[in-house]
């Protein structure tokens, strides 16, 4: 039960941080941003396992650097996603 509420506050942290750092105008509330986060932690922590050999492993800052990372690159993809559609 503490992994998953640390995984949705990790979520709801990097969404928030990436939505704030990535420029543009993006749309969705806390639902899509805890969403976006938790899924881009995801991504984050295994790329950064593949590539660099860290992982997400808690509320720390490796840990948010990589999930707001994923975060971003999940804003990115959704917005050519988006654009292309």
């Amino acid at each position: 039960m503490t992994n998953l509420l640390t995984w949705l506050v990790l979520g709801f942290v990097a969404g928030a941080l990436a939505k704030l750092v990535y420029p543009g105008r993006q749309g969705g509330g806390i639902f899509a941003t805890t969403l976006l986060g938790i899924l881009g932690a995801m991504l984050g922590g295994w790329l950064g396992t593949l590539i660099l050999g860290g992982a997400v492993t808690g509320l720390n800052l490796p840990s948010i650097v990589l999930a707001v990372i994923g975060s971003m690159l999940l804003i990115f993809l959704w917005g050519s996603f988006a654009r292309a559609a």
